[in-house]
Formats: structure tokens, C-alpha cells, sequence
């Protein structure tokens, strides 16, 4: 499969590694503003919602998509107080290793594991989702990468470091965001990819006149856990 959105995904992905690469052992205890995370809980976050891609490849394909990336991340019972509560345990239970380094490894190895199960898949290849939805594999590995640079933006910050949003899951995300017409959007907004993707997603403050111009440009909103 020669897709988008599996380069971005690598891209992002690599980058993410290189930077939790060269952190301390203080650095993985940080918290985060997605409490009660710590910077390795939201790895292993990052770490638990790829490493389900290879299973939903092998598993048998819908016969046809039901469900958008856009749509995917919609306010239902995926983003309920039961749901919250078992992704913020699964999380912490993936990070639990003695050495806190360990997530740097597991990240690495997994997602080696999802490009070798997907680059060879059809470009119209559907899977269903543990929610329930039946998605483009293309649409959901675009969630797959809104969650290593949403979540990148998170650690960065614990960390009082700079993002490494890459280039290529920028573009991706802002077509997410926006649409086909998403290059016409950033034009209009003229912020930096950081700046967007922290505005669109709740990571930073939206005066009321930015939040007028967004909706004016066709921003899909995001419900995020």
C-alpha cells in the first residue's frame, strides 16, 4: 500500500522515537496535561493504540467503510467515563516496565510491526475498528497518526520542548482538519503547523474571532479523550 497516510506515519513515528530517545529518567516521570499521565503513560497510550492495527489487518474485511477518519472521532460511547477509565489504565499498564526507557524500544518495534502489515494491503482494503466502525485502512491510519503528533504535542510540553511535528503529518493533518481545500484554510488561519495543531485540537487558546475565522474555513472538529 503507497498511501499518505503510512508515510506520515512513519515519518511522525520516527521522530517521536529520536526525541524519547534521548530523554533522562526524570524526563518519563513528568505529567502531562492529560492527567493522570505521566510522559510514559502517554507513550504507552501512543504504544497501545498502534499495536492494534496488525490484528485488525489479519482479521477478515468488511465489505465496505461505514465510517470516516473525521467521523471515527465523534462524542459516543468511545469517549464515555467506562471507555476514559480503561484507556487511562491500559495506558499506565503498558508503561509499568521497571526501566522507563523500555517504551522507546516497544514504540520502535510496533511500528515496524504496522507498516509490515499494512504496506502490502490494497488501497481499498477495509478494517474494522475495536468501536465497532468499519474504516478505510488509509482513514485509519490517519487516526493513528493524529495520535503520535497530538500526543507528540503532549510530551513535548511536559518536557518544555520543542514538537517534532514532521512535514508530512502536518500536511496530513491539515487535510484531516479541513478537507481537499485544507491548503486554502492554512493560508487563511497563517499559523505555523505547531500553532494549528495545537489550536484545532484544545492545546491552545482560541480567541473568539480565531474561532469564527475557523469554522469559516471548514475546521472538523475532533472529540479527543
Amino acid at each position: 500500500m503507497t498511501d499518505h497516510s503510512l508515510t506520515a506515519l512513519r515519518a511522525e513515528a520516527t521522530a517521536l522515537i529520536t526525541a524519547l530517545g534521548a530523554l533522562t529518567p526524570d524526563a518519563w516521570e513528568r505529567p502531562t496535561r492529560c492527567e493522570p499521565w505521566l510522559v510514559r503513560d502517554v507513550v504507552g497510550h501512543i504504544i497501545t493504540v498502534l499495536s492494534r492495527v496488525p490484528d485488525m489487518v489479519a482479521a477478515p474485511a468488511p465489505e465496505h467503510a461505514d465510517t470516516s477518519a473525521t467521523d471515527y472521532y465523534r462524542p459516543d460511547h468511545r469517549f464515555s467515563d467506562t471507555a476514559n477509565t480503561a484507556r487511562i489504565a491500559a495506558a499506565q499498564d503498558r508503561a509499568a516496565a521497571p526501566d522507563v526507557t523500555t517504551p522507546t524500544g516497544d514504540l520502535s518495534a510496533t511500528v515496524t510491526a504496522v507498516v509490515a502489515a499494512c504496506r502490502d494491503e490494497p488501497a481499498g482494503r477495509v478494517v474494522r475498528t475495536r468501536h465497532g466502525d468499519a474504516m478505510l485502512l488509509t482513514d485509519f491510519l490517519t487516526t493513528r497518526v493524529a495520535e503520535l503528533a497530538i500526543h507528540g504535542l503532549d510530551v513535548a510540553d511536559a518536557l518544555r520542548e520543542t514538537p517534532c511535528l514532521t512535514a508530512p503529518a502536518a500536511r496530513h493533518l491539515q487535510h484531516l482538519l479541513f478537507g481537499p481545500d485544507w491548503r486554502t484554510a492554512a493560508g487563511t488561519l497563517g499559523w505555523d503547523p505547531v500553532t494549528l495543531l495545537r489550536k484545532t485540537t484544545g492545546r491552545a487558546p482560541v480567541t473568539a474571532t480565531e474561532a469564527a475565522t475557523l469554522t469559516g474555513v471548514g475546521l472538523r472538529r475532533l472529540t479527543l479523550g
